[in-house]
């Protein structure tokens, strides 16, 4: 038999407003219940105020972030020069810009986070696995991105303290003093999250321009330092554009795609702001791809004057910013670095576990508290391991990544565009025996599909003796060939999966609407 799903609270039922978008009435509250929090709850009409320009400077801040810059000099470190890396990246940007605007109109149109939006595909309870999975690659972002902030610290106040806290005695293979920098960086990211979303936005708005303005200084002083831009040019790859290139464009193309794969799932829980529907589109296309694409090359030719002027390529802005001698020049790069990593950190990798923590337990679990758990299981990750080698940074973590969380966004594309047509159900989407609650809450579609676009993207992962944890004819040697495109077979092996089950053996007590 069907099932008919619950009525909606008198003073509830959902409002479609001549543009599209669904509140529920103005000032309305859902009725308590295991699914619902104030932070996980609808967006009123009245508090959807970020417009074009706020999601473009939302993008050009999380762009201007220091793993963007080592993910662009780890690709000249790794042999490419700049014109191979900043095609790479540009091209990375382009592809992973279309699951982030369709993933975000349903925020815009519906006003709910990243987490609320996976119930639809995976079930009430079963959004628990996308959305801790999204969060617990978040928590690693987190940590690495801290851990930079940290060694920015630690560079300053070393140049205001001297050799007594630069030299200090080592502890755990860091200057003790260094730890100490890496807390207090964590302490003064958490105060800003604990402010809230509007904290955010405010803190994006005023560091774009300033990142910008750092990062042509930076490249501005390399250029003196290198006698002109003839010799950041003038480095050459060794590859070619051959055979050896080509094995190394696709896996880097998808770490490209991997390295923005968490906000393809949860730029929802940014877009649910939107003012309109237009503008998180124009935002998001006008701010990822172009700035992106332009802080790449500043970053690659940066790396590439280091090869010039130093005889080695250094892939960490911070080594870079501490070769500095004018006092001066060094203070302003190291707050560039330490304005770029805040911003990024906490817009990137603080706000959606948040989101998803508070998503487990809504009843015991606030924004802020999902926000400091974060915090600490960032730390339990060893992020100071993760970003210290361009093969591990690159291949194994953002390739690794971006294959399973592939996978997640083929699911949810496939559910809201090929199925719903973009047509949910809003109080569903918080009930309990309505219409995404599936067999116990868990949608198996969504698992199944799940599960083998994971395995097909990740299953052939294999790495070079000495550089990596996977085995060097691949975790399932017959899938090795597909792991260098492990996004986008992940991807699309789930989204053809989810959708195919759903038509075949669809669950009974679905409502279209």
């Amino acid at each position: 038999m069907t099932h008919a799903p619950p009525s909606p609270e008198p003073g509830t039922a959902p409002v479609t407003h001549p543009d599209g978008r669904v509140s529920l009435p103005e000032g309305a509250t859902l009725p308590p219940g295991p699914y619902v929090n104030s932070d996980l709850h609808p967006v009123p009409m009245s508090q959807r105020t970020w417009g074009t320009g706020s999601f473009t400077a939302l993008w050009i801040s999380m762009s201007v972030n220091i793993p963007a810059w080592t993910l662009a000099g780890g690709l000249v470190a790794v042999g490419m020069d700049w014109r191979q890396a900043v095609l790479t990246i540009a091209l990375g940007n382009l592809i992973v810009l279309v699951p982030m605007v369709l993933t975000g109109h349903a925020g815009a149109r519906y006003g709910i986070p990243y987490p609320i939006f996976a119930r639809a595909s995976f079930g009430l309870r079963g959004a628990n696995l996308p959305a801790l999975l999204r969060g617990a690659v978040a928590c690693g972002w987190y940590g690495i991105q801290t851990w930079i902030g940290g060694q920015g610290v630690f560079i300053l106040l070393g140049r205001v303290f001297g050799t007594g806290w630069s030299e200090a005695a080592v502890v755990g293979g860091q200057p003790w003093t260094m730890w100490l920098s890496f807390g207090l960086f964590w302490l003064a990211q958490l105060a800003i999250i604990l402010w809230g979303m509007e904290g955010v936005r405010k803190v994006q708005v005023w560091a774009a321009p300033l990142m910008l303005v750092g990062g042509v200084a930076l490249l501005a002083w390399m250029v003196v330092q290198a006698g002109g831009f003839a010799p950041l040019f003038a480095v050459n790859s060794d590859l070619g554009w051959g055979p050896e290139f080509w094995a190394l464009f696709f896996p880097s193309l998808m770490a490209m795609i991997g390295f923005w794969a968490t906000l393809s799932l949860n730029i929802s829980d940014f877009t649910r702001f939107a003012s309109t529907q237009r503008a998180q589109v124009l935002g998001q296309t006008f701010g990822l791809p172009t700035t992106m694409a332009a802080f790449a090359l500043l970053a690659v030719m940066v790396s590439a004057g280091t090869q010039a002027v130093y005889g080695e390529t250094l892939w960490d802005p911070v080594e870079i910013v501490a070769q500095m001698d004018n006092g001066i020049a060094l203070l302003f790069a190291t707050f560039v670095v330490l304005l770029a990593t805040v911003s990024t950190n906490i817009a990137a990798n603080l706000v959606g576990p948040a989101y998803d923590l508070a998503n487990l337990k809504p009843r015991l679990i606030s924004f802020r508290t999902g926000a400091i758990i974060t915090s600490l299981v960032s730390v339990a990750i060893f992020p100071w391991r993760l970003i210290s080698d361009p093969n591990i940074y690159i291949f194994t973590w953002l390739g690794t990544v971006g294959g399973i969380l592939g996978t997640v966004g083929g699911i949810l594309i496939a559910d809201y565009w090929l199925l719903r047509r973009t047509r949910m159900d809003l109080n569903a989407l918080y009930t309990r025996d309505a219409a995404y609650w599936y067999t116990g809450g868990w949608n198996w579609r969504a698992l199944a599909a799940f599960a083998v676009g994971a395995i097909l993207a990740v299953g052939g992962s294999h790495s070079a003796p000495g550089a990596g944890p996977f085995p060097e004819a691949g975790l399932i040697p017959f899938l090795s060939p597909l792991a260098d495109y492990g996004w986008a077979v992940g991807f699309l092996s789930a989204l053809v999966v989810y959708w195919a089950l759903s038509l075949a053996l669809p669950d009974r007590r679905r409502q279209r609407v």
